[in-house]
């Protein structure tokens, strides 16, 4: 049945476990209270999303396998990047098979997607235009007709705004009916009146180099890595990792991975009791001994201290 809802967050894990994909991780890397906001359509097999969080973060994520996902801007913004490739207010992203990616802003970021079963997307673009529609490997830069990408804003745009206002009107068959009918017809229109930039074999290198990354440092269990033997388990020099990160995180590894065993801190602590282990037991394990320097960097980045933290009822 057709359905909608509208749903605000104070936290960045609420945020992602809300979010419909595949053990998304969300590290922020800006200072300041975090809010976010997820309208979510569900037409059955299409989906109508739009996102909005207002500080700088890296999210690790994947889209759902055996789907066809477009990604775009809803409103201009600080940078904004999908797999190392630039969301800008004339592109859309069209996402990839590939298994994993980074997803990285500057700030106050909006953005939207559709999403629709690759195997309709495939059978869509056969019968209206005569097109192999099916999903990339790797995520594409699109840059649509401008007649065309307005259209899908407008429509998405009027989407949300009706599961905010009236979700009543989307929950009806044939409105839900006609609104993912227009969707696809619009999505097929962009990609189709769309310029592809040129696939480059540094950008599938480097998009490939990161997902090894990402599997070195989840297999670290929060541990510790040194760029060393990071470099040696993902197959790269630090010169090319370096230029990797920047692209795909917007900094480089090391701050990166700073920034994520912090988070992965705050986890630990919001799931412990204080009765149950110590701050120090916790920070140890994740490879934090100057603590009073913790102490100061956790309260910047989070707004309260490791402590209190783990004060929390869990």
């Amino acid at each position: 049945m057709p359905s909608s809802a509208v749903r605000t967050f104070a936290d960045p894990d609420d945020y992602t476990a809300a979010v419909r994909a595949t053990n998304a991780e969300m590290t922020i890397i800006g200072r300041g209270h975090f809010e976010a906001k997820l309208v979510h359509i569900d037409l059955g097999d299409l989906w109508v999303r739009r996102y909005a969080d207002n500080l700088p973060r890296i999210v690790h994520s994947s889209d759902e396998p055996g789907y066809a996902t477009i990604s775009f801007r809803t409103r201009p913004g600080p940078s904004l990047r999908k797999n190392g490739l630039e969301m800008l207010p004339s592109n859309i992203i069209r996402c990839g098979r590939a298994d994993t990616y980074y997803h990285q802003s500057d700030g106050l970021a909006h953005f939207g997607s559709v999403t629709l079963q690759a195997e309709d997307m495939a059978a869509a673009g056969a019968a209206i235009v005569g097109c192999n529609l099916a999903p990339p490997h790797e995520a594409l830069n699109v840059t649509p007709s401008p007649t065309s990408l307005d259209k899908l804003q407008r429509l998405h745009q009027a989407a949300g705004a009706l599961a905010e206002a009236a979700p009543a009107i989307i929950a009806h068959p044939e409105a839900s009916r006609g609104l993912k009918q227009a969707m696809i017809g619009s999505m097929i229109d962009c990609l189709v009146s769309g310029n592809l930039d040129e696939d480059r074999s540094a950008t599938r290198q480097h998009a490939a180099i990161m997902r090894r990354f990402h599997h070195v440092i989840e297999r670290s269990a929060g541990e510790p890595i040194y760029i060393p033997e990071l470099c040696r388990a993902v197959g790269a020099s630090e010169r090319t990792l370096l230029a990797c990160c920047q692209e795909h995180l917007g900094m480089g590894p090391k701050h990166y991975l700073l920034l994520r065993r912090m988070h992965l801190l705050r986890r630990a602590l919001r799931q412990s009791s204080p009765g149950g282990t110590t701050v120090t037991e916790l920070a140890t394990r994740y490879g934090f001994w100057q603590f009073g320097r913790l102490a100061v960097e956790y309260k910047a980045l989070f707004g309260e201290t490791p402590s209190a933290t783990l004060a929390r009822p869990v």
